[in-house]
């Protein structure tokens, strides 16, 4: 998709560090020297050309809620039936066909382990094929945005650009899988309307507070507590990947020493071109790999090329890896711990 300049410095500069106040988008409006009508009515257009998901929270994994990383081995005349029934599941928000004997993976989202499991279970019921679960444990990179007007540079790995000053740049890199934390009513309720996004109105956090019995000035505080204690990862415009142009996307999985696996996924966080990275579980004897990393490109050779660069200069020419290229993208979606209290009410009048 062809992008005009203030689409591009809009997606770029907002990201991150969007603003929290109670009138954002025209803070957003006077930094792009632009009117706070132009703001809104691009990312409406946006939204609705699917390059935008939506403006709001990514949660950290395992702080509010239980995440895991889930595959199977599906025959491919079953493929598209199984990925619908997977679909179906309001606990999960990507599902993708990759190039792979296990050719189904499918990111869970729960609001606790008794649920995930249960999920996991019934699929395993209804379709009669195992799924392995893959829980994160150690991430390294993870969703810090993706930058729209820079192509991956060649330089030294570790001059990672950042898109804005991220408060959490530092931990995102490096930090353990953080300890669930207990919510509050309050907190539950607000996580359950900022979800899905935040409304495109001139006063989105006075409109949210509405409908969660709190004061606008509630609802910034307790976002921006969130962000300080590394509960939201980031917040901002979240981007569909594929209406840009970046369809040659891969999974690369390394079966890697457990006493090097973390200094290893330090490095490889640095290297611009990778967008996500972190370690998971293993699963054996089905499963050995457990440092993976994400490539977002516009072509095969070019996600070749990085996956060799990554390689060489890690010294990683002997560890044992697999390349997963994504070939349909069932569902795309954020992560949802809650439904909507207001889409509860909808349906049930």
């Amino acid at each position: 998709m062809t992008m005009n300049g203030l689409d591009q410095r809009l997606l770029n500069d907002f990201q991150n560090n969007f603003p929290l106040c109670p009138t954002p988008y025209r803070e957003m409006a006077t930094a792009l020297g632009t009117r706070v009508d132009t703001v809104l009515a691009t990312l409406h257009r946006l939204q609705a050309r699917r390059v935008v998901s939506r403006v709001g929270p990514v949660f950290r994994p395992h702080v509010i809620g239980v995440s895991t990383l889930a595959t199977m081995a599906v025959p491919n005349g079953r493929l598209t039936k199984v990925a619908m029934l997977v679909n179906g599941y309001r606990e999960v928000n990507h599902n993708y066909e990759r190039e792979h004997h296990f050719n189904l993976w499918f990111v869970l989202n729960a609001a606790d382990e008794r649920r995930l499991s249960a999920v996991i279970a019934e699929i395993e019921r209804k379709t009669q094929l195992a799924v392995l679960s893959l829980p994160m444990l150690e991430a390294y990179h993870i969703d810090l945005g993706f930058r729209m007007d820079l192509a991956p540079s060649l330089r030294d790995p570790h001059t990672r650009r950042q898109m804005g000053t991220d408060r959490n740049s530092e931990a995102s890199r490096s930090d353990c899988v953080s300890r669930r934390r207990k919510l509050s009513v309050g907190d539950l309720a607000l996580v359950r309307e900022i979800q899905d996004g935040i409304p495109l109105v001139r006063r989105p956090y006075a409109a949210i507070a509405s409908l969660v019995g709190m004061t606008e000035d509630d609802v910034i505080h307790r976002i921006d507590n969130w962000l300080e204690r590394g509960v939201i990862k980031r917040f901002g415009i979240v981007v569909r990947h594929h209406e840009l142009g970046y369809n040659a996307n891969a999974m690369v999985v390394w079966n890697i020493e457990d006493d090097a696996v973390s200094a290893l996924g330090k490095r490889m966080a640095g290297f611009d071109f990778v967008t996500l990275c972190y370690r998971r579980a293993r699963d054996l004897p089905d499963w050995p790999y457990n440092l993976y990393c994400m490539i977002h490109g516009r072509t095969r050779e070019r996600v070749r090329s990085q996956l060799e660069m990554l390689r060489t200069r890690l010294g990683l020419d002997a560890d044992p890896y697999e390349l997963l290229f994504s070939v349909r993208r069932f569902k795309q979606r954020g992560a949802r711990y809650a439904i909507p209290q207001r889409r509860i009410a909808s349906a049930a009048a």
